[in-house]
């Protein structure tokens, strides 16, 4: 996948996750902060996660790849979410 492609949704991840996990404006998110192991998304925000992130791209994760080390990082998200478009 071409990397301009991959910097749109690394964008969309990074600031999805901000407004919607990360609730202290003083909080610097880069696309390598852990994001589970920090305590920032927890399992069930880690659910609706999943759910934004099937829906937006049109894509079925399967449960099985859904785990808390694939969503540790917005990196780690678009490197999962790229293997199913």
């Amino acid at each position: 996948m071409e990397e301009q492609k991959l910097d749109e949704i690394r964008k969309m991840v990074h600031d999805y996750v901000k407004s919607e996990y990360i609730d202290d404006d003083d909080v610097t998110l880069t696309n390598d902060t852990p994001l589970i192991s920090s305590g920032y998304v927890d399992s069930f925000s880690m659910v609706s996660l999943l759910i934004f992130l099937e829906n937006k791209f049109k894509i079925k994760i399967p449960p099985s790849k859904a785990t808390p080390d694939a969503f540790d990082s917005v990196n780690k998200i678009v490197k999962l979410v790229e293997q199913y478009l």
